[in-house]
């Protein structure tokens, strides 16, 4: 056990020095957590954040270059937009809007913020639960994106859009090669896990769960009935993908064959710990993942929200 006590968080990125910032998703907050796990302390309550259903401030980003430029990103719900900002972490109030648009709703917000290999920030959103946003190239609804730390699509021109046809994507991952997954909640049916790259079209709101529509869409690479799993955050760690579960209330572990494929996923501590929102590779190698009790579909016990250490098994 890391910390104990938090208000659903729902974000959750390193610091250089092995600390780590945390969101909570209705009061705004940004925690520090020490490294060695202990009593957080208040970072900043970002302002503009206004909560409501899956909304609120969501998504946490370190910059890769955290170490000359103090930059930190956050996704979260305002009054009539989604949108990632950035501010310095010795200056947390001075914030700078970067992409400002992304559809709101009570449901589907996405919120996943990442980093790639190739130093651009991945943003994973949702289709707000206007379906027909996903396949809208006008829209930035139910995409993953891709940017600069300033916002920009790379190379200066172009589209901040990576891959569209996503019903809503708060799972962002990259494995040893540099590929990219998507976890994203399907709808009555499957969750799924797909290997996008630039302009790859995961099919929603034409097919959901196996299959590729003929050769037109991604076709998963893993899913799961609804009620195993609604995927929120993933991580690459030792050759497999490890996606936190909602309803499913269980760490998978999703192996990977190094061409962008997987094998059969593993359940992992099923019903131990109730919801999990997120995981994360902290620097010292673990695993640490974020309850998710107190966001009003939990039965939290004393101790909730935590953040767990987990051993990869």
């Amino acid at each position: 056990m890391i910390t104990t006590g938090l208000e659903a968080p729902w974000g959750l990125a390193f610091l250089p020095g092995g600390d780590a910032l945390v969101s909570e998703r209705d009061t705004a907050r940004i925690l520090r957590v020490p490294a060695a796990g202990g009593k957080p302390s208040v970072v900043t309550t970002v302002p503009g954040v206004l909560p409501r259903g899956e909304g609120g401030l969501l998504g946490l980003a370190v910059s890769p270059t955290f170490a000359t430029d103090s930059f930190v990103f956050a996704y979260f719900t305002a009054r009539d937009d989604n949108r990632i900002v950035r501010f310095r972490l010795d200056r947390p109030q001075e914030i700078t809007p970067l992409v400002t648009g992304i559809p709101k709703a009570a449901i589907h917000n996405g919120g996943r913020l990442a980093f790639g290999p190739d130093g651009m920030l991945y943003a994973g959103t949702g289709d707000a639960g206007n379906r027909d946003l996903a396949q809208d190239p006008r829209s930035l609804g139910g995409k993953v994106l891709r940017m600069t730390s300033d916002g920009k699509p790379p190379g200066g021109g172009g589209t901040l859009v990576f891959s569209r046809g996503h019903r809503n994507v708060q799972g962002i991952a990259f494995d040893a090669a540099g590929r990219v997954y998507s976890v994203e909640f399907g709808q009555n049916r499957f969750d799924e896990v797909n290997q996008i790259s630039a302009g790859s079209n995961g099919g929603w709101p034409e097919v959901e769960g196996p299959g590729d529509g003929g050769g037109r869409f991604l076709a998963p690479i893993t899913t799961w009935e609804t009620s195993e799993s609604s995927p929120s955050g993933a991580v690459f760690l030792d050759g497999s993908l490890w996606v936190a579960a909602l309803r499913g209330e269980r760490l998978w572990r999703v192996p990977l064959d190094g061409k962008g494929g997987a094998g059969p996923p593993e359940s992992l501590y099923q019903g131990r710990f109730g919801r999990l929102r997120a995981a994360e590779r902290a620097p010292d190698g673990s695993l640490w993942v974020l309850t998710s009790n107190r966001d009003g579909r939990g039965d939290p016990v004393d101790a909730d929200d935590r953040i767990l250490r987990l051993a990869p098994r």
